[in-house]
C-alpha cells in the first residue's frame, strides 16, 4: 500500500482483516511466500446505487506489475461479486493513476463520472 502512498501500519492492516464479514473479501496473490498484490471488495447496499460490489482496492507490488497478477485479481473480485448476486462493480480510482484506468478500462470499466472527495476530521 506505501507503493501507492497510503500509509496504513501494518498491525492496521491484520485488525482489518480480523474483521472482515460477509459484506468484504480480500484476495491476496502471493508468488511463494512473498505478498505481490492483492484487491478488497466490499458488497454494500448504498441509498443512491442500491445493491452493488465495490472495488475498493487493488495493488500490484511494482516489481510484478505487467505480469498479469492485477488481472487474476480483478476477475477473481469479479466472480465473487456475481457470485454474491451483484449486477455491476464500481471502482474509485485517483485521477493522477492513468495507468491504472488504462488497465481497468482495457478490462470493460467505463468512466461514469469524475468527482471530488471531501473528508473532514471528526474528533473524538
Amino acid at each position: 500500500m506505501a507503493q501507492l502512498g497510503y500509509d496504513v501500519p501494518a498491525p492496521a492492516v491484520a485488525a482489518r482483516l480480523q474483521r472482515l464479514g460477509e459484506r468484504r473479501d480480500v484476495f491476496v496473490a502471493t508468488d511463494g511466500e512473498r505478498v505481490v498484490g492483492w484487491a478488497a471488495l466490499s458488497i454494500d447496499e448504498a441509498f443512491v446505487e442500491g445493491f452493488g460490489a465495490c472495488l475498493e482496492g487493488l495493488v500490484v507490488d511494482e516489481a510484478t506489475r505487467s505480469r498479469g497478477v492485477g488481472l487474476q485479481l480483478l476477475e477473481a473480485v469479479e466472480g465473487r461479486a456475481r457470485e454474491r448476486g451483484c449486477a455491476e462493480i464500481r471502482v474509485q480510482s485517483n485521477v493522477l493513476r492513468e495507468r491504472a484506468h488504462s488497465f481497468y478500462e482495457r478490462n470493460g470499466y467505463l468512466k461514469a463520472k469524475a468527482q471530488y472527495q471531501l473528508r473532514k476530521p471528526l474528533s473524538q
